[in-house]
């Protein structure tokens, strides 16, 4: 009797690391959109708590987009509105990545403050 062999095939494992590096190269673009989302969404609410006009606010979060480097969007991008005597900044704005030749992956993002 012969033993049945048991594994994956060279192809087969070809297959998975072209899979796995593709997953890979597109995580590795995904995730500097998502911090930068973060940054803007902790400079948000920052102005939010610094200022009480429109102009203070979109101010003070061009002021944070300066230190903190990021390019999405600036202060008058803001959506500013007050609830129940808090302020309120509300965002949204998306990235295109290039993946290739025709294709692009598309995140939306969007924030508002607590």
């Amino acid at each position: 009797m012969r033993k049945q062999q048991r594994g994956i095939t060279f192809i087969g494992m070809v297959f998975v690391g072209v899979i796995v590096a593709v997953i890979g190269l597109i995580t590795a673009q995904v995730v500097p959109t998502y911090l930068e989302f973060q940054t803007i969404q902790r400079a948000a609410q920052r102005a939010a708590e610094s200022g009480t006009t429109v102009a203070e606010i979109r101010a003070a979060f061009d002021r944070t987009k300066q230190v903190e480097y990021f390019t999405a969007i600036s202060g008058r991008d803001l959506e500013i509105s007050k609830v129940n005597d808090r302020v309120i900044v509300e965002f949204a704005y998306a990235k295109e990545i290039h993946l290739v030749g025709p294709a692009y992956l598309l995140l939306k993002y969007q924030g508002r403050t607590r």
